[in-house]
């Protein structure tokens, strides 16, 4: 398999709490799981983001999110939200590239 990415859309009005709480999980030390994260604004609908997470595989997507500090981020992250998030989790087939 050529990896694992996970699609998280979600809605929120307090973004730059969101993106405060995505800086103190980057910057604390050690490795990471994700290979690349990438937090997307929908244009067209105020208030909406999809946030892309890729990961090496599934397996290390969910060792990632069995960790409780995983869980724990995540319950911060859902508090700055308007409602529930909806994931998509999804086996990469392919990536082509310019």
């Amino acid at each position: 398999m050529a990896g694992f990415v996970q699609i998280i859309e979600f809605q929120t009005s307090r973004i730059d709490e969101f993106e405060a709480l995505i800086d103190e999980i980057v910057s604390q030390p050690g490795p990471m799981p994700v290979v690349r994260a990438t937090l997307t604004e929908d244009r067209d609908r105020p208030g909406y983001y999809v946030n892309i997470v890729e990961f090496e595989s599934y397996e290390t997507a969910m060792e990632n999110s069995n960790k409780p500090e995983t869980a724990a981020m995540a319950e911060r992250m859902g508090a700055l939200c308007d409602g529930p998030p909806k994931f998509y989790n999804l086996d990469v087939r392919r990536t082509d590239q310019t």
